[in-house]
């Protein structure tokens, strides 16, 4: 912050020295004069970013995108024609922005003017980028899952605390209105005892046999794969080189972990606000679960999770059940979805068969009235307006590190039980499985040099 005070302290001595009248823009001293500005750095620039990520933050007089990175240096040239053109489209200047670009994250991370970043690459490289940007002291908006293990999750929430950055999940529909009202009308006793909720969550289609191809020469791949073995280049594993359509690596384990990552940290994150579960998990978990027998994509089919709570909540998800959740207590019902909303253009539910946002057993119930002395819950209208919001006034944002991790860590052993048969007792607390030194031995994974956590200094 030494620059923007010199600058204003700069503005004022120049004003100060002129003995003759002199005017002034007024955009060099309101709220969102470029000194005031946040100023962030786009890390990663594909579907999400392009479409959803930059989208929701750019349209904020608040914010200034000032970088971009990419390990493609084609997405890395169109990225900083996208935000450049927003900029001259808007101000009518065409030298407004200037976006510098950036191929390793690392010297985005070392730009002091950056305050900021946005996170949106494979999620296999979440809580490695993330926790080195904690480091440099730089507010932090992560694309979901948080982590590609539990471990590494755990790495993460400690530290972001630690340096006392504001880091937002990129669970955005904590941010739409039904999942707020869902949570506090079951929190308030207006279906009665919560005793089950039900999860719709679909699974992936296996994939084809994928030669070997040359590795694009716009493609820094070594950086791309990161901590994960290496493995022969082939478009389908990691994104289209010509669109920005849905990527392959999604649809690999090497990367992550499917759609029960992919997004069951949404909904898990989401009904854990309306079971009073945000900073804990369930004490046993068991699946079963269709993996492909050929093919280059391997992440699970169709499922199905039961999960057991202390406090005697069942929540079963599967691919059986409609997209959204469904609570269901001892006098009635409510089922949220996100309805039409979509993030990308290529979200993978059709949308007539997700349209009803919100329903109940009894249309009285959704009328019922919150009252004064009731459980309100924290509301946000914008995901990345919330997180903008809280890093000018340091306050934790709706979606914070630590209930992500919670989610994040359902997903991840639902995975891990969808290998092993028979029921897993689950230590919220410890976050250990208490009857398998096998299922422990999936909460991490072997890290390739110098790529992911296990290697990052200062820690």
């Amino acid at each position: 912050m030494e620059r923007r005070s010199f600058i204003k302290k700069a503005a004022i001595s120049t004003v100060g020295a002129i003995s003759i009248p002199t005017i002034v823009p007024a955009s060099l001293f309101g709220k969102n004069a470029p000194s005031n500005k946040i100023q962030i750095g786009q890390i990663g620039f594909g579907r999400i970013a392009r479409d959803h990520d930059v989208a929701e933050t750019i349209k904020y007089d608040q914010a200034q995108f000032i970088a971009v990175c990419d390990v493609d240096s084609k997405r890395l040239a169109d990225g900083k024609k996208h935000i450049d053109g927003y900029y001259a489209e808007k101000t009518g200047k065409s030298s407004y922005s200037d976006v510098k670009v950036y191929e390793d994250y690392k010297e985005l991370l070392s730009n002091s003017d950056v305050d900021a970043v946005i996170i949106s690459t494979p999620d296999h490289q979440h809580s490695e980028l993330a926790i080195r940007a904690a480091l440099a002291k730089k507010d932090i908006y992560l694309q979901k899952p948080n982590s590609l293990t539990v471990e590494e999750g755990r790495l993460l929430s400690d530290i972001v605390r630690r340096q006392k950055v504001v880091m937002q999940i990129g669970t955005q529909q904590r941010s739409s209105p039904q999942f707020r009202i869902a949570a506090e009308l079951v929190r308030n006793g207006r279906i009665g005892r919560l005793h089950t909720v039900k999860i719709g969550l679909p699974g992936d289609p296996s994939g084809p046999e994928a030669p070997e191809m040359p590795i694009p020469p716009n493609l820094n791949y070594d950086m791309w794969l990161g901590s994960t073995p290496e493995v022969y280049y082939t478009e389908i594993r990691v994104h289209p080189q010509n669109n920005y359509g849905r990527p392959g690596w999604l649809r690999c384990e090497q990367f992550g972990s499917g759609m029960i990552t992919g997004w069951g940290q949404h909904h898990f994150e989401s009904a854990a606000w309306g079971m009073d579960t945000e900073y804990t998990g369930p004490i046993s978990v068991e699946a079963v679960a269709e993996f492909p027998k050929s093919g280059l994509w391997d992440v699970h089919g169709d499922f199905m999770v039961k999960a057991e709570y202390e406090n005697g909540i069942t929540m079963y998800t599967s691919g059986g059940y409609p997209n959204g959740i469904r609570y269901e207590g001892t006098e009635g019902w409510i089922f949220v979805s996100r309805g039409n909303y979509v993030a990308s253009s290529s979200d993978p539910v059709a949308q007539e068969q997700n349209a009803k946002a919100l329903d109940a057993s009894d249309p009285k119930i959704l009328t019922s009235e919150i009252g004064e002395n009731e459980i309100h819950l924290y509301r946000s209208d914008n995901q990345h307006g919330n997180w903008l919001d809280c890093i000018r006034s340091r306050e934790e944002p709706i979606s914070p590190v630590e209930i992500g991790h919670r989610a994040c860590t359902i997903c991840l052993i639902s995975h891990i039980a969808m290998k092993i048969p028979g029921k897993l007792e689950w230590d919220p607390r410890y976050e250990k499985f208490k009857n398998s030194d096998y299922a422990n031995s999936m909460l991490r994974r072997p890290q390739r040099y110098p790529y992911g956590t296990d290697y990052i200094k200062g820690i």
